[in-house]
């Protein structure tokens, strides 16, 4: 059998490379440019249109004193500033509560009621692991159909493109308020979590931790 000489092996290894990075780089260009119009500043979060509720995304505490990140801090003062300013009924704190000793939405919770906000206008999603499953109960255990996204720029992009390929009428607010440690890499690692999500949307489809339909009065 004949060989294929080594080159020509490389020259298709490149070309194949070339073809997958640029299929991305189209996916992820694409995700960001069709719901860019929908991103508002935290400065001028008063000119974002009102919703049902504003959906916070959890994001890390430190599991020594179970206060919130500066990332997540940041995300529950700027969901505060909607419910304060009568953008938001509800505070929607979606978290990752996997483990008994960890509960993202309860430190949210807790924040926010610190600073003013009525228990009752909190409701606590313990089964936001994901940005696609926070959209996915969004709608279905909670019954939300139009809400304001409340997370940093380079997770809002993929946080709009999901809920809205799950079918919420969505808006989002960039809650990002300083340099965060770390910076460089999550804008890298979001290069990958947006062509998952983007599967997850148009071919995977998966189903996240669901349960009974909760009435949380919008």
């Amino acid at each position: 059998m004949k060989k294929i000489p080594w080159k020509k092996v490389l020259y298709i290894g490149f070309c194949m490379i070339l073809i997958i990075v640029i299929f991305c780089a189209g996916v992820v260009l694409y995700m960001n440019s069709s719901v860019s119009s929908l991103v508002y500043n935290n400065a001028d979060l008063r000119n974002a249109p009102s919703r049902q509720a504003a959906i916070v995304f959890g994001a890390s505490v430190n599991p020594g004193n179970m206060m919130p990140s500066d990332i997540l801090a940041d995300r529950i003062i700027t969901g505060i500033e909607l419910y304060k300013v009568g953008k938001v009924k509800k505070l929607v704190m979606s978290g990752d509560n996997r483990v008994t000793h960890y509960n993202e939405p309860q430190v949210m919770a807790k924040f926010a009621e610190e600073k003013g906000v009525p228990s009752a206008d909190i409701v606590l999603d313990y089964a936001g692991r994901r940005t696609y499953d926070t959209c996915y109960r969004a709608k279905e255990i909670f019954g939300i159909n139009n809400a304001i996204l409340v997370t940093q720029k380079y997770h809002l992009y993929r946080a709009l493109y999901t809920c809205r390929g799950l079918g919420l009428d969505v808006v989002g607010v960039d809650s990002a308020r300083q340099t965060y440690i770390g910076q460089f890499y999550y804008n890298f690692r979001e290069i990958f979590a947006e062509l998952s999500a983007f599967f997850d949307v148009h071919v995977l489809h998966p189903t996240p931790v669901l349960g009974e339909k909760i009435d949380i009065g919008i």
